[in-house]
C-alpha cells in the first residue's frame, strides 16, 4: 500500500538556504545535511556551533527541532519548533508554514492530538486553500473518532484538490485504518462516477484496486504498463499478487527493473513478494539491492524487511546486528523493538 504522507510523517519539501544565505548559515546548513544522513547528533553539534555563530536563530531551532524528531524526542522537537515560530514575523512565509507542519507532527508524536488539530486548525485559518492542512486535520479527527468532523474535513480538501487523485486515495487509506471504511470508498467512488470518461487507464486501475476490484485494476493497468513508470508497475504486481499469482507479479517487478531506472519500492515489493513465495535468498537480494539506492524513500521498510529475510534464511546473528543498528535509528519501532527480544533467544 502507498504511503505518501506515512503515518503522519509528511512528505515535505525541505526549505532550501539560498546560496548567499549558505555563506551566512554555514553551520546551519552543515547540520541539515546531517539530518539527511540520520546522524542526528552531529546535526545538534552544528546548531550549536550555528547559535555561537550568530547565525538565523528561526533556521537554528527549526533544524534543532529536526533532529529531535529524527532522535524521536518530540518534547525536544516541539519546544525548539516553537521557539522558531516565536521569530516569525506578522506576515507568516513558507517557512513558518513548514515550521507548524512540522511542530503539528511531533504533537501527534508526543501524544498532543488536540494540540496537532490546533496547528492544522491554525494553518487552514490563515490558508483556507490547504488542502494537505485539511486532510490531516481530518486523520486526527479520525483517530479521536469524531467522524462527521473528519469527514467535513476531507470534503473541504477534495473541494480543494479536485483532481488530486493522490488525496482521495490518501483519505481512503485513512478512514481504512480507523475502521472507516465505507466512508473511504465513498470518496474513490466518486471519482469513478463523476470522472470516469476522463480518467486515464492509471487512474482507473488506482481506484479500482483500492476498492478491491483486482480484476478490473489488472485490465487498466495493464494498459498503462507500457507508457507508465514505476507507480504502474508497482500496482500492477500488487494487483496480481492480491490474485494470487505471485509468480507473475514477481515477473512484473524484475521487468521493470531490469528495463527501467533502479527503483527502490519495487524492489521491496519484489522482496516481499519473494519472501511469500519462499525464495528467500532472491528477497534478500532484492532488499539489499533497495538499500544500494542512496536517499531512497522505502530505507526504513528496506531496512526491516532484509531482518526479516535474514531470519527467515536462519541467520540470526546477521539479523541481531542488523536490527541493533535499525533501532539505534529508528528506536520508536515497537514493532521491531519486540521482534529484537525475540532475537536475543535465538
Amino acid at each position: 500500500m502507498r504511503k505518501r504522507y506515512g503515518l503522519l510523517i509528511l512528505c515535505l519539501v525541505p526549505f532550501l538556504l539560498t546560496a548567499c544565505q549558505s555563506q551566512k548559515n554555514e553551520n546551519t546548513a552543515q547540520g541539515m545535511a546531517q539530518i539527511e544522513q540520520l546522524d542526528y547528533e552531529g546535526a545538534l553539534q552544528s546548531f550549536e556551533a550555528a547559535a555561537a555563530n550568530k547565525e538565523d536563530m528561526q533556521l537554528v531551532y527549526r533544524g534543532q527541532g529536526l533532529a529531535y524528531m529524527g532522535m524521536t524526542d518530540y518534547e525536544n522537537a516541539a519546544v525548539n519548533l516553537e521557539k522558531a515560530l516565536t521569530l516569525s514575523d506578522y506576515s507568516p512565509d513558507q517557512l513558518d508554514f513548514d515550521i507548524n507542519y512540522y511542530l503539528a507532527t511531533a504533537y501527534y508524536k508526543s501524544g498532543q492530538i488536540e494540540k496537532a488539530i490546533g496547528v492544522y486548525q491554525a494553518i487552514t485559518d490563515l490558508r483556507p486553500e490547504e488542502k494537505t492542512a485539511w486532510y490531516l486535520k481530518g486523520t486526527l479527527e479520525l483517530e479521536l473518532g469524531r467522524n462527521d468532523q473528519a469527514k467535513s474535513d476531507f470534503d473541504k480538501a477534495v473541494s480543494i484538490g479536485k483532481d488530486d487523485y493522490d488525496l482521495y486515495i490518501d483519505i481512503f487509506c485513512s478512514c481504512s485504518r480507523f475502521g472507516q471504511d465505507e466512508m473511504g470508498e465513498a470518496y474513490l467512488n466518486t471519482v469513478m462516477e463523476d470522472t470516469s470518461a476522463r480518467l486515464s487507464e492509471y487512474d482507473k486501475g488506482r481506484m479500482n484496486f483500492y476498492l478491491g476490484n483486482y480484476e478490473q485494476a489488472r485490465l487498466s493497468l495493464e494498459k498503462a504498463k507500457e507508457t507508465g513508470g514505476a507507480g504502474v508497475s508497482s500496482l500492477l504486481g500488487q494487483t496480481y499478487e492480491k490474485l494470487g499469482d505471485y509468480n507473475y507479479a514477481a515477473s512484473v517487478y524484475s521487468n521493470y527493473l531490469e528495463t527501467k531506472q533502479p527503483d527502490a519500492e519495487i524492489y521491496n515489493q519484489l522482496g516481499l513478494c519473494k519472501l511469500k513465495v519462499g525464495d528467500y535468498e532472491a528477497a534478500l537480494a532484492a532488499f539489499q539491492a533497495g538499500l544500494a539506492i542512496e536517499g531512497n524513500p522505502v530505507m526504513q521498510t528496506l531496512k526491516f524487511n532484509e531482518i526479516v529475510a535474514y531470519e527467515y534464511l536462519g541467520q540470526f546473528d546477521k539479523a541481531k546486528l542488523a536490527m541493533k543498528q535499525y533501532l539505534a535509528l529508528y528506536p520508536d519501532d515497537e514493532k521491531a523493538q519486540r521482534e529484537y527480544v525475540f532475537l536475543q533467544t535465538r
